[in-house]
């Protein structure tokens, strides 16, 4: 397959060579012209696993952006979306904030689509930069000439070891706006490797990537915690800790609690997380990670109580107990939601048959689902009710209302 790359740069360069590697067609073109004297010379001056040996016996052909389009049946764009260094974690966190920088990635796509409408021939385009969700909608698409067909294909990589990550991935992302650009897409993938794509729309694609770095981001500070809080006492090993942690295979290496709903509960998670922060306290450690996570689920049970209000209807909550199937309450997030509209100076009624509820002639209300009881899936709803579900599992009903938070 003939492959281009519009950019190459640190992420380009290496993933251009291991393309040529594997029999394909590659050129490219990048704005810095030095790379055009690395390919010619040989010489990587930055360190890139297995890309010295590439270098060596490589075909690819360094040409302009009309050359690129003429010359390639996929097109992919690893171009940088920078951020001032301040805003990189080498200082002190700034107080504004502030998005990536994406002109050069516009830049750079404004100048292919025009070559593409110059050459008046459809072009698969892959954009593997990263941004944030809703950017290449927003800000990229509108640029696009019509005879691109575009998807939105980040990687997952290191640098330093680009060449394996891009070859052997865990999984190849796509989001998808063209299904045939996405079809011949994957059809080139097969040739590299025969790792497990997953397909979704742009907008999810840029949530993953994203996600997938603060998800590394959270493990690490929760380490660092334990490492500190081992540090304060006696007899705590931080790594023996963290490879007792490494055994949970089923709730903690896993999927498990990965799909939004409720906040956690029971009598062990908020109970111990409480307890941590005064354990926090006592130490003196650097920062209260125990206490954020209890603001997060207070502040995210907030927001619920936010979408109820938004409703002029009685307030019912469907779920007493902390989790499905269970006619336990202690620590119910369906509770801390109750007293929070309380607080509000709402009337809420709950209802659970879990726990023996006798259940109320509801009127038309403002309903949550505080529990993933299967029973409520299709539950009996009054006409004119709305039905907040943060599971996503109650069924569509004539008369009723039924948000699908985050669906």
């Amino acid at each position: 397959m003939r492959v281009g790359f519009l950019g190459l740069g640190k992420l380009g360069l290496p993933c251009a060579l291991a393309v040529d590697a594997a029999g394909h067609e590659v050129c490219g073109y990048d704005i810095d012209s030095n790379v055009d004297n690395i390919l010619k010379t040989k010489e990587l001056p930055y360190r890139e696993e297995g890309a010295p040996e590439l270098l060596q016996n490589h075909n690819i052909n360094f040409c302009s952006v009309a050359r690129v389009v003429e010359n390639s049946d996929i097109i992919f764009v690893p171009i940088q979306t920078p951020h001032d260094p301040k805003y990189e974690g080498v200082t002190r966190i700034p107080e504004e904030r502030v998005d990536f920088n994406y002109e050069w990635l516009k830049a750079g796509l404004t100048n292919l689509s025009k070559e593409v409408d110059a050459a008046g021939e459809e072009k698969i385009v892959i954009i593997i930069s990263t941004v944030l969700p809703g950017t290449v909608r927003r800000e990229i698409k509108p640029l696009l000439s019509p005879l691109i067909k575009l998807c939105y294909n980040p990687f997952f990589i290191a640098m330093g070891t680009t060449i394996k990550d891009f070859t052997h991935p865990e999984f190849v992302l796509f989001g998808v706006d063209d299904q045939s650009a996405y079809e011949t897409a994957k059809e080139f993938y097969n040739t590299l490797h025969d790792r497990p794509v997953y397909q979704c729309t742009i907008e999810e694609a840029e949530m993953i990537k994203v996600s997938y770095n603060t998800y590394i981001t959270m493990k690490i500070c929760l380490a660092n915690t334990v490492m500190e809080v081992a540090h304060k006492m006696d007899n705590v090993n931080c790594d023996n800790v963290m490879k007792g942690l490494f055994l949970g295979t089923e709730r903690l290496i896993s999927d498990k609690y990965l799909f939004g709903g409720m906040g956690d509960g029971g009598g062990c998670h908020p109970r111990d997380n409480i307890a941590l922060s005064w354990l926090a306290r006592k130490l003196d450690l650097s920062y209260d990670w125990y206490e954020s996570l209890m603001m997060c689920r207070e502040k995210q049970t907030d927001w619920l109580a936010d979408l109820m209000e938004e409703h002029n209807l009685p307030k019912v909550i469907l779920g007493r107990a902390f989790k499905p199937e269970t006619n336990l309450v202690v620590g119910s997030p369906a509770v801390l939601l109750k007293n929070i509209l309380n607080e509000r100076g709402h009337d809420v009624v709950m209802y659970d048959p879990r726990l023996g509820d006798e259940l109320p002639e509801f009127e038309a209300s403002c309903f949550l689902i505080g529990c993933k009881h299967p029973e409520f899936a299709e539950f009996d709803f009054p006409s004119g009710s709305v039905v907040i579900d943060p599971h996503r599992y109650v069924k569509e009903k004539p008369g009723v209302t039924v948000i699908h938070i985050g669906g």
